[in-house]
């Protein structure tokens, strides 16, 4: 068998659409997979039981990428094609069985929504293929660190529902604290590459020692078996957010101006915490849709420590009771 899954541009989108793959790929062992998307997705799909390729669809004018698409797999006899971007594409190639997501159900959340696009209810979890190359260098990164693991996304692409880096350096120290949490424990700071020098105060005020970073230094699925590691991951809405639920550990996301209905971490031990304004009342108040000004006034420190001490001590007590 054969599988074409054509999945997002977006990072996070992305993680959220290997819950269709991974029912596949777990329904259908030794089904073929190949997969297309965006080129800063692309990396966690390498992975994939049964890869045949990955096409990279850089956005190109007048929908060029989507021709180029179909040129480079018409030839082929695909058993399921999967389109999760709700373009024609699946309708004029070769295959036997379509599934093409045409829209978004408001009522639901991402990932309930791919559940009902293939009529699996629970919906599969996220999951990120880890190959071994990755955990080796995962090992060596971490390997020295004593005590537990805190990684920190404090950035994101778009400054409206990115935190205030004076709290993230607030929080950070109280979790890692006298008597906190996550005392002393070590501070992973991760981002994409353009990114490194929004997260640059944070960096600063985590004590030598005790911090290492991530900005496109490293393979995904090294950032991802590192999150593996985590007891707990502290960040925005982004891609990271999601990369982190996938892989298990406790995942705080913080959330502003949107819509935690639709995209908290989906994951067991996956939590959202937002502003104490909704989402409508943020967006009713900005200055502009345009605007630059940052939306994420309204949620404090005290709140987003409660809720990670919270998550880290239910986590710990979980683990102690399957002991």
């Amino acid at each position: 068998m054969r599988l074409l899954f054509i999945t997002s541009n977006r990072l996070g989108d992305a993680v959220l659409s290997t819950s269709v793959l991974r029912h596949y790929v777990e329904t259908f062992p030794g089904i073929r997979v190949t997969v297309a998307c965006g080129p800063v997705a692309a990396p966690i799909f390498k992975a994939v039981p049964n890869l045949e390729r990955i096409i990279e669809m850089p956005k190109q004018k007048r929908g060029g990428h989507w021709w180029k698409l179909w040129k480079s797999v018409v030839l082929n006899w695909w058993d399921v094609i999967v389109d999760l971007r709700g373009s024609a594409t699946a309708y004029v190639l070769p295959g036997w069985k379509r599934v093409v997501q045409k829209g978004n159900d408001d009522n639901l959340h991402r990932l309930e929504q791919l559940g009902a696009l293939i009529d699996v209810t629970p919906p599969p979890l996220p999951k990120i293929w880890i190959d071994q190359e990755s955990r080796d260098r995962a090992d060596a990164l971490l390997g020295n660190i004593k005590g537990s693991l805190l990684i920190v996304g404090p950035t994101s692409n778009w400054v409206g529902k990115t935190w205030h880096k004076e709290r993230f350096i607030e929080t950070v120290a109280t979790l890692t604290g006298k008597g906190a949490v996550l005392e002393d424990a070590h501070v992973m700071v991760v981002g994409a590459p353009n990114e490194r020098e929004m997260a640059e105060e944070v960096i600063s005020s985590i004590p030598d020692g005790r911090c290492s970073e991530i900005f496109g230094t490293e393979s995904l699925l090294t950032v991802m078996a590192c999150l593996e590691r985590a007891d707990l991951y502290l960040g925005n809405d982004s891609g990271l957010m999601h990369m982190a639920a996938a892989s298990g550990c406790p995942t705080l996301g913080l959330f502003g101006p949107s819509r935690d209905e639709h995209y908290r971490p989906f994951a067991e031990w996956g939590r959202a915490v937002r502003t104490d304004w909704s989402y409508d009342k943020i967006i009713e108040n900005r200055t502009s849709r345009f605007s630059q000004e940052n939306l994420m006034e309204t949620l404090p420190v005290e709140k987003v420590v409660k809720a990670a001490t919270q998550l880290v001590t239910e986590h710990r007590l979980a683990g102690k009771n399957n002991d």
